[in-house]
């Protein structure tokens, strides 16, 4: 991959190789990144510290003993927390088949993630590189991976989300390395990791 494009050679360079970032799939992790959604990531693994703590373990049926009250103070907005509901809800009655994923190809796990309420493009790319480690996923709408490619390939200005998924093609079948090395070159210039 590095060796394709001498700007991720560079990165490569600088950073090592990028963490995977591995996250269990099911209904925890979808939850974390549902969190994530529009917000920093500190403030999400504070929520998700928060449920956590709340419920021992995150699954489905014990999200759904948490009132609107308990909700707000763990750190959901309404949205979010109507967001998780319906997917608690539908994994119980057996709707939402998250394990189906893994048999999927890409294009079909993200149609069926982007078909349950409240989860968007975003939400299912991140769930398909971290979840289910797919190899050639590009999460079209993360601000981080925009700003890190205006940054380290570098780019005259930050990239709309359209251009920059345009640039990540010549990545292929490799974007999910792409971007995480971004990822990395984003965090590191800024003395953060992810998780």
């Amino acid at each position: 991959m590095a060796a394709a494009d001498p700007r991720l050679r560079r990165l490569y360079e600088s950073n090592g190789a990028p963490p995977l970032w591995e996250r269990e799939g099911g209904f925890a992790t979808l939850v974390k990144i549902v969190l994530e959604q529009q917000v920093s990531l500190d403030s999400a693994a504070a929520a998700f510290r928060n449920l956590e703590a709340a419920l021992g373990t995150v699954a489905p049926e014990r999200f759904l003993t948490l009132d609107d009250a308990e909700l707000k103070r763990i750190g959901f907005s309404r949205q979010k927390a109507g967001y998780c509901r319906g997917l608690a809800a539908g994994i119980i009655d057996g709707s939402v088949d998250l394990a189906a994923l893994d048999g999927m190809d890409d294009a079909a796990a993200r149609a069926a993630l982007t078909a349950i309420r409240g989860i968007g493009p975003w939400t299912a790319d991140v769930y398909l590189l971290f979840a289910l480690r797919r190899p050639d996923v590009w999460p079209m709408g993360d601000r981080a991976l925009v700003v890190s490619m205006a940054e380290n390939l570098p780019l005259d200005e930050v990239p709309g989300y359209d251009e920059a998924a345009e640039i990540a093609l010549a990545w292929g079948p490799w974007r999910s390395v792409a971007a995480r090395m971004l990822w990395q070159a984003y965090l590191a210039a800024r003395g953060r990791s992810l998780m």
